[in-house]
């Protein structure tokens, strides 16, 4: 009776620390009474439990409750609770609120909740807004008109626009159009001697192009940092064209080579061809001589006379160096 009693009072124990434990972990009485102190009315049970009970992390409303309250800035409890079940960070939307309030600049709570939600950083967008921040380009090259390279680098100061966080374009953005307008502005100029005299008038130029227009920055000023010389690009394209010429020209040239080289052969082949006909027609005299002879259309004098005539060419061939009588020439 004893071991069950000892038992029981073991297990009474172990019910009631378990007990305590859910009961302190579901009732935070230490926030609770910092609250308190704080001057943030909170009911225990319906508020920090009920927090626990929705699965909010009461420490994750609490805390940026008091500060907005130490800070003057009234927010409900129910909006806090939705804004971190939406997936946004309470603290960054209280502390863009109270440094906007510091800084007399117009945010409510609504907006700072769309701003954060929509992936920005509201508390470093009113940081921005009251403290302009400067973006540097990378390296910017363009070719003036007389053909010469150069590199711009400029820092662009801006400041955050709160109308316009939800929905306007980033820094990356802005650097793309200061960057196009820098190569527009250079591309435009007579020399880039010219650029290099008045650098300033790259960043006016630009600067009046409205280049922040549906961004989320409101640029103040656009000033060129460095500007180097590059390469002579307008003397390498002409190199590089000249070269493409020379080859065309060479290809061209080989081409009418060949063509004279083909005709050549045809004319020697044609030659040949002529020749042949000769050597036959040559070869037909004999013959139409012996025909002659039988039909009485020639006469034993006729033929002596043409052999002498023949005798008479080959001789005087002979002595001017001309070819000699081809076989089958003399008379049958």
């Amino acid at each position: 009776m004893e071991e069950l009693l000892g038992l029981s009072s073991v297990l009474l124990i172990i019910l009631v620390v378990i007990g305590l434990i859910i009961v302190l972990y579901l009732v935070p009485v230490r926030l609770w009474i910092t609250a308190i102190f704080s001057g943030v009315r909170l009911k225990l049970f319906r508020d920090l439990v009920g927090m626990r009970l929705r699965r909010v992390p009461p420490a994750t409303i609490v805390n940026p409750l008091i500060t907005a309250h130490k800070a003057g800035i009234g927010v409900q409890t129910p909006k806090l609770e939705a804004h971190y079940l939406a997936g946004g960070n309470v603290q960054q939307v209280v502390n863009a609120l109270i440094s906007a309030d510091k800084a007399d600049i117009d945010l409510n709570f609504e907006r700072a909740t769309a701003i954060d939600l929509a992936g920005r950083d509201v508390f470093e967008a009113v940081q921005v807004s009251v403290n302009p921040k400067v973006i540097e380009t990378p390296p910017i090259s363009a070719i003036a008109k007389d053909g010469i390279q150069l590199r711009a680098i400029a820092r662009v100061t801006v400041r955050a626009n709160i109308e316009r966080l939800v929905g306007g374009a980033g820094e990356e953005t802005i650097i793309a159009r200061v960057g196009e307008g820098i190569v527009s502005t250079i591309g435009s100029s007579a020399s880039h001697a010219a650029v290099l005299e008045n650098p300033d008038l790259i960043s006016k130029t630009v600067l009046a192009k409205g280049l922040d227009a549906g961004t989320a920055f409101e640029i103040l000023s656009i000033d060129i940092a460095d500007v180097d010389v590059g390469e002579n690009i307008g003397a390498k394209l002409q190199t590089d064209q000249a070269e493409a010429d020379l080859q065309v020209a060479r290809a061209k040239a080989e081409e009418r080579r060949a063509a004279a080289v083909a005709r050549e052969q045809e004319m020697v082949a044609a030659v040949q061809e002529q020749r042949a006909r000769v050597v036959e027609a040559e070869a037909m005299v004999p013959t139409a001589i012996a025909d002659a002879f039988r039909n009485g259309q020639l006469g034993v004098m006729d033929y002596y006379n043409i052999r002498n005539i023949q005798a008479d060419t080959q001789m005087r061939n002979t002595i001017g160096g001309g070819e000699e009588s081809r076989p089958g020439s003399e008379g049958a």
